[in-house]
């Protein structure tokens, strides 16, 4: 059995790549031999993607015909498309508020970029895969797709539990077009400063519990998300789909 699975010649795409995770992720695969694209709406994360040789555009994924348009131009270069990683997604900069003053737009956002891209995403890259007959679509969910979320915003942990939902749907139609399609729930990680600063604000008290219910008593990092996505875009999970997969150092 091989020590690391062989992605050689297969045609990776890497969503909201310009953060933490999805630098992580895209490297993570370009290690292992695949063509890897990424796209985020903020470039200045593209510095370290490019020295590894992905391949960068600047995309708003709220837009759903410029997110069609990048999967359609990644597999028309490359000649198909066989892993879709959908990591775009956050608060973006969004704090907790009463929800009966919520604006739309503060709602409508986070269910755009949370929920709505993975969406715009899967079914351009779905039209390839099925052509195809295979391919797997990992999407970064949250511990938030599973309960109430830690920051307390209504419209993350909707659009969270509904990334879920539609990984579980998705999964019973397209599994027999041989397409699998499974979500990672990562736990807490440190992925820059708004992650930080909701972590220093926890103060030493809160802080030392949250650690004391961690089973592996520390914070994830990016790498740890990253081999969780390795693994399930490639064939050593090719029997897995509509899963679930909790990297969260055993949360309890």
């Amino acid at each position: 059995m091989a020590s690391l699975p062989d992605l050689a010649g297969r045609i990776v795409a890497v969503g909201g790549a310009g953060s933490a995770f999805g630098i992580a992720i895209a490297e993570a695969f370009r290690e292992q031999g695949a063509s890897v694209f990424g796209c985020d709406i903020d470039p200045t994360g593209f510095a370290p993607l490019e020295k590894a040789g992905v391949g960068c555009a600047a995309v708003d994924l709220r837009d759903r015909a410029a997110a069609a348009g990048w999967i359609d131009a990644i597999a028309r270069d490359g000649g198909g498309i066989d892993i879709l990683v959908n990591n775009a997604g956050g608060v973006a900069g969004q704090q907790h508020q009463p929800f009966e003053t919520l604006p739309d737009d503060d709602w409508d956002m986070l269910l755009d970029i949370n929920l709505n891209a993975a969406m715009a995403l899967s079914r351009a890259a779905t039209r390839h895969m099925a052509a195809a007959g295979s391919g797997a679509i990992v999407n970064i969910c949250s511990g938030a797709s599973l309960r109430a979320s830690l920051t307390g915003i209504q419209a993350y942990c909707a659009a969270k539990h509904g990334l879920l939902g539609l990984t579980r749907q998705l999964a019973h139609e397209l599994g027999p077009k041989g397409i699998r399609i499974n979500a990672i729930a990562p736990g807490l990680v440190l992925t820059g400063d708004a992650t930080r600063r909701q972590w220093d604000a926890y103060g030493a008290e809160r802080r030392a519990a949250i650690l004391g219910g961690v089973a592996m008593r520390r914070l994830g990092t990016a790498e740890d998300i990253a081999r969780a996505a390795l693994f399930l875009g490639s064939d050593w999970a090719g029997f897995v789909t509509g899963q679930i997969l909790s990297v969260d150092g055993g949360i309890r």
